[in-house]
């Protein structure tokens, strides 16, 4: 039982967390993104990909409902997002000590523990 309120807490932590990055896309559009894509040489049509990445996939994380493929999805979703900015952050560390790129590596090493242990007993469909 307490394996599974540990998949339950991960999978709230990490799907909340994300959640309000989306919501944040939502108010505020994904036009840094285009020109990021386009930048890369990559079509701008893809940034829409990060309402899936960051609403979609957080929710039926939250959910439990196939947890493996959208933490998987949430995982690939960081690995675009530290691609697109460069590898920024990944020699610096912030203000305060903490690593440049600690929260992109935060969601993605997160993503990656839920798409290998998956939801557990708590969930609408456990994987």
């Amino acid at each position: 039982m307490p394996n599974n309120i540990g998949k339950l807490i991960l999978r709230l932590m990490v799907g909340g967390m994300l959640l309000f990055h989306g919501i944040s896309k939502l108010q505020h559009g994904v036009g840094t993104i285009k020109g990021m894509l386009v930048g890369h040489g990559l079509p701008d049509i893809l940034a829409y990909g990060v309402y899936v990445g960051e609403i979609i996939a957080p929710i039926l994380l939250i959910l439990g409902f196939h947890s493996r493929i959208w933490a998987s999805i949430i995982a690939l979703n960081m690995l675009m997002a530290i691609w697109l900015t460069n590898f920024k952050g990944m020699t610096t560390l912030g203000a305060h000590g903490a690593w440049g790129a600690e929260t992109a590596m935060f969601y993605l090493l997160s993503a990656l523990a839920i798409s290998f242990i998956g939801s557990g007993a708590y969930a609408i469909r456990r994987d």
